[in-house]
């Protein structure tokens, strides 16, 4: 938003032909932007003042599908919008058509959505993901958190690392059976839970059962979506288990010191290294981003397309290609930048065969001071996500331009990936004191800058700039 506001003359020299003609608006425009200033104090300080309401509009606004109707008509038609520029105050129009059109309407529609599902709960587990739901249409809302909610009751139970793997095994299949509904056994996590740090975790587990009462309120098609994206995700976090299982009940592989005979001996396989599990090849890379990413990208596709443009002419199977590489590169972003946590709970998602050829071992990803032999594979997976991602930005925008709200519950984890992307860039990857992410302010700002970019095609499509183009539909993890 920085960048769009800050140059104005750049910004609306992008304006779309098609939304403002050049023949009666482009001269007046100029005139009028001189005013632009005011609206811009006024956006900053609406700005400052955000940051309570954005994360915290659990009962600030209540007219979602009344803000929304307004936030699609002022997005969608600005072909009415501009000509009143022409007859229009342009104090008036800068301040209320920017400032109060863009914010609050933004401000609106990211709230109320715990009236559908239990929002605090989502909000507490990931705050990413609570705002990508929150924008989402009320029509794929409840599908979408709730298979969200079970998928993260599955992941805690995985990642209870205090309980043996074959307990975990069993907890993942029971709840597995009961989803399918090919048991109808009561489960009592009540053990689960009592191991769990986060107090929503531990919600999570104890409130499983009203999560599937939940689903049995959808309708068969639904059902049956949400029971295959779980198959698949449970399928990758057993697989997990089975493959990583020895390192559990708080098993940790400590750093080898940086000496050069530490770091030889781990280089040459010396039973005095840790010992960290790792995977073989770029196939079971590219079968574990599918199992527990790539599928639902699948069932976000198809749940979509069934309840909000089900007659729009789309290329069925290249939408759901990109959607399936959409969540390979999410997954692929968060595996490259967990990697220093991931390597001292004994495992590495980076396949040994390629490290083999880059001379390394997983091991020796242990030290930091082995980051300039290894910072050319790993710009070669950052490359890979960044291609991935890509895939996404065309998903996002194949999806019919009328549905503002899938769009931008799309464009925002392609664009914070890309951000995420570009610090890992920087430096220190192998330093576990060092974890990169982005910052509140930026994720923000993303936000923001969307909402306020989308009437304008060139302003839009900017957002996402990269030079590599979308990964062909049977391409791998390679």
């Amino acid at each position: 938003m920085e960048c769009a506001f800050l140059k104005p003359d750049w910004a609306f020299v992008q304006l779309d032909y098609a939304v403002i003609h050049p023949d009666y608006a482009l001269v007046p425009l100029d005139w009028k932007l001189s005013h632009l200033d005011y609206a811009i104090a006024s956006l900053d300080c609406a700005l400052v003042q955000s940051d309570y309401a954005i994360f915290n509009l659990d009962s600030a606004f209540l007219h979602l599908d009344w803000a929304f109707r307004q936030m699609d008509w002022a997005i969608l038609y600005p072909a009415w919008v501009f000509p009143q520029l022409k007859r229009a105050e342009p104090k008036w129009f800068c301040k209320s058509m920017l400032t109060f059109g863009v914010v609050r309407c933004f401000m609106l529609a990211m709230s109320d959505a715990h009236r559908v599902l239990p929002g605090e709960l989502l909000k507490a587990t990931s705050r990413s993901f609570y705002l990508t739901l929150r924008v989402l249409p009320a029509a794929v809302r409840p599908q979408i958190g709730l298979a969200y909610l079970l998928a993260r009751t599955t992941d805690t139970i995985a990642d209870t690392e205090i309980v043996p793997p074959a307990l975990r095994i069993v907890a993942l299949e029971d709840l597995r059976k009961r989803i399918s509904g090919r048991s109808f056994a009561p489960l009592n996590f009540g053990e689960l839970a009592k191991q769990q740090n986060l107090s929503a975790e531990k919600l999570l587990l104890e409130k499983v059962e009203a999560s599937l009462s939940a689903l049995q309120n959808l309708s068969e098609a639904d059902r049956q979506l949400i029971r295959k994206v779980l198959d698949t995700i449970t399928s990758g976090q057993e697989l997990d288990l089975r493959r990583f299982g020895k390192f559990s009940a708080g098993t940790r592989v400590s750093s080898p010191s940086a000496s050069p005979n530490n770091l030889s001996s781990a280089a040459a396989g010396d039973s005095r290294a840790p010992n960290i599990v790792a995977l073989e090849t770029a196939a079971e890379l590219d079968d574990y981003t599918y199992r527990v990413a790539g599928c639902v990208g699948e069932f976000w596709t198809k749940i979509c397309r069934a309840h909000l443009f089900p007659n729009a002419t789309l290329d069925e199977q290249q939408f759901i290609a990109d959607g399936i590489r959409f969540g390979k590169g999410l997954q692929l972003v968060n595996i490259l930048r967990d990697l220093p946590k991931d390597l001292r709970n004994g495992r590495c998602y980076l396949p040994r065969e390629k490290l083999a050829e880059a001379g390394l071992s997983p091991e020796d990803l242990l030290s930091p001071a082995n980051e300039a032999r290894f910072r050319g594979l790993y710009n070669s997976y950052l490359d890979m996500a960044e291609t991935l991602l890509a895939a996404g930005w065309n998903y996002t925008n194949s999806i019919p331009r009328g549905h503002v709200r899938v769009r931008l519950a799309c464009a925002w984890p392609v664009l914070i990936g890309a951000k995420t992307i570009s610090r890992l860039r920087e430096g220190g990857i192998l330093d576990p004191q060092n974890r990169i992410k982005i910052t509140r302010g930026e994720v923000r700002g993303i936000l923001l800058r969307s909402v306020a970019g989308y009437p304008f095609a060139g302003v839009w499509q900017k957002l996402f700039v990269t030079g590599r183009k979308a990964v062909a539909s049977e391409a791998k993890l390679t």
